[in-house]
């Protein structure tokens, strides 16, 4: 059994603490982190190193988004993509020893108006994901995608479906972006293979709820999709909710799933 959690950690740097937390209480074979905030020489491999995650691969930038994967497993064939060809380290990709791809990506926000004349940002989001299309759609091998996506597609996947229809996040122009992704590899979406739609799911919660547990008002805006071909190889998925309320929290919680291989 191979176990891989994804995790939104919003500065690894910042949030150590919580981040060790997980990995004492969870013990995942690999996480993948994204927003880590700190270029790739700053990374602090020291605790990683300490609880046996010797294998480590960064895309980093400094303040800004960034992806790692760390790992008790061996990682091999390293590949690191720039969907906006800005800069920017949202992506990186490895192989498990298994063969099994595994790939991070934190996809842009997106800004606050979705418009993408209005606002540059809105389309950058929505090119970052036809590029991805374009990827996901010569894949060759078992891949697990995962990451912070920033697009919650379902009505039960938000707090309040009709409220949030002109929300950057789920928009439906969005979600139709996001579906053609999913359709270009016929990819699994994990969350809900394990937890149906209409069963409300989600991983953020904004800082700006003073109780973010009472309110609610929440949104899966991370997911885990995988290849047809590993679909029956996952065997549990959940979400680590009580993550939220750890000291210093995220704003967003970690996904794990166990599978087999």
């Amino acid at each position: 059994m191979t176990s891989i959690a994804s995790w939104n950690i919003n500065s690894v740097r910042a949030r150590i603490g919580i981040v060790e937390k997980l990995l004492h209480e969870e013990a995942p074979d690999v996480l993948c982190l994204q927003e880590t905030k700190v270029e790739c020489g700053l990374f602090p491999a020291d605790m990683f190193h300490r609880l046996g995650y010797t294998h480590i691969v960064t895309n980093g930038q400094r303040m800004h988004h960034g992806v790692a994967i760390v790992s008790r497993l061996p990682l091999t064939d390293v590949r690191k993509y720039d969907w906006q060809a800005n800069g920017e380290a949202r992506h990186v990709g490895v192989t498990l020893p298994s063969g099994v791809r595994v790939d991070n990506v934190y996809i842009p926000a997106g800004g606050d108006i979705p418009d993408r004349t209005l606002n540059p940002k809105f389309g950058q989001k929505l090119d970052f994901l036809g590029r991805m299309t374009d990827w996901a759609g010569a894949l060759d091998q078992p891949t697990v995608l995962t990451g912070d996506f920033n697009v919650a597609p379902l009505e039960s996947d938000v707090w309040n479906h009709k409220a949030l229809l002109d929300v950057v996040s789920h928009t439906p122009i969005e979600v139709e972006t996001l579906a053609r992704l999913q359709a270009a590899s016929d990819w699994v979406d994990l969350g809900r293979r394990f937890i149906a739609a209409p069963t409300p799911l989600y991983t953020w919660w904004s800082y700006r709820a003073k109780d973010w547990a009472a309110s609610n008002r929440g949104r899966r805006l991370d997911h885990m999709w995988v290849t047809p071909d590993l679909g029956d190889r996952a065997q549990a998925h959940r979400v680590v909710q009580p993550a939220r309320s750890w000291e210093r929290p995220s704003d967003h919680i970690p996904l794990i799933t166990e599978f087999a291989f």
